[in-house]
């Protein structure tokens, strides 16, 4: 009888797919595309680890790379602190003269957690240790019938355990890409495919019906809704932005003048506020209308609700401060947050 290990590996080499960081060995793409496709679906992270690696192809061009560029190619990913650590971790990379051999010093950059050091040291370097990301957790808790919360430490305990029991250490890397891809592909979080799934005879989850319910996660993360304002204000042919640089959201990345409030106001209680104010007294304002409203932006802990209004103002105007003034032409330049992307789309193309 075929083991759990030998069963997967078979349905994997009918299944697998075709994925261009699975013809390497070298550990800088295999560490590139494990960070992409954090909280990112394949069908998605494959273009932008074509072109990541296209322009970064190895760890020194990335370590020389100016930071504003290596977030504008990471722009509409998301979870920006994924590639300012990737650029941060690069540097270490090329400074201790190459990419780590240890899971110790692989675990030891920033930004690599446990997950993607044991991705890295199996996929790049064969060593018998077992992977366990979200797709893992689901075929092991389902097959093993495991209803411990996988959220919880006992519960990542058994996994982890379990994992390091059920991996084929004679092929590693072959196994790792097999139980993640049928995770991925077969054993689905919502309506499963269970009637052609190869373990089947011995998923205690089926045999106990209860593959719908597996796995249990005790904890639901508590989401905060914000509240944003944001202004596209035009000066002829120029516009304004500012990098965020507090740590918080997007950090780093550019966008237009903010005001962010408690709840959702009225036009009248913003005209009213002393932010308001401060940013349009001094300006000459030609029009002032509303582009979008309630904009809904989903993070993982947090819900953005944005308001984005057009201001056109005198050329000769007061208005900049602590703003850069960028032609409209040159707004391709910047990393700016999928929301204000969504903006700039219905702005730029009303002006067409």
């Amino acid at each position: 009888m075929r083991t759990f290990g030998e069963i997967l590996i078979g349905w994997y080499e009918v299944n697998k797919r075709d994925l261009p960081w699975r013809e390497t060995k070298d550990p800088y793409k295999i560490w590139i595309s494990e960070i992409i496709l954090q909280q990112t679906r394949v069908a998605q992270g494959y273009d932008y680890y074509v072109r990541f690696i296209e322009r970064f192809p190895d760890c020194k061009t990335l370590a020389e790379a100016d930071e504003d560029e290596v977030l504008k190619y990471w722009q509409g990913l998301g979870y920006y602190s994924r590639a300012r650590y990737l650029h941060e971790a690069s540097r270490s990379v090329c400074e201790r003269g190459g990419f780590p051999v240890t899971y110790e010093e692989i675990r030891a950059l920033k930004g690599i957690g446990d997950y993607t050091a044991s991705a890295i040291c199996s996929f790049a370097y064969d060593m018998p240790i077992a992977v366990v990301d979200g797709n893992v957790c689901r075929v092991i808790s389902r097959w093993a019938g495991i209803e411990e919360p996988i959220d919880t430490v006992e519960g990542r305990k058994i996994i982890s355990v379990l994992a390091e029991e059920l991996l084929v250490k004679s092929d590693p890397a072959r196994y790792n890409q097999a139980i993640m891809d049928f995770g991925a592909l077969q054993c689905v979080p919502s309506s499963p495919r269970c009637d052609v799934c190869p373990l089947l005879e011995t998923c205690a989850a089926y045999r106990k019906k209860l593959v719908k319910f597996l796995p249990k996660k005790r904890h639901k993360p508590n989401i905060t809704h914000r509240y944003f304002i944001y202004f596209y204000v035009r000066s002829g042919e120029y516009t304004f932005m500012k990098k965020r640089t507090d740590k918080d959201i997007w950090r780093n990345l550019y966008e237009c003048p903010l005001i962010e409030q408690g709840r959702d106001i009225s036009e009248e209680e913003l005209f009213a506020l002393p932010e308001f104010r401060q940013l349009f007294d001094d300006a000459h304002v030609k029009s002032f209308c509303l582009v979008e409203k309630q904009v809904k932006h989903v993070l993982s802990h947090q819900v953005i609700h944005a308001d984005m209004y057009e201001v056109v103002i005198d050329e000769c105007s007061g208005f900049g401060g602590s703003f850069l003034r960028i032609p409209e032409t040159d707004l391709h330049k910047f990393s700016v947050s999928r929301l204000i992307s969504h903006f700039f789309s219905l702005l730029l193309k009303s002006d067409n």
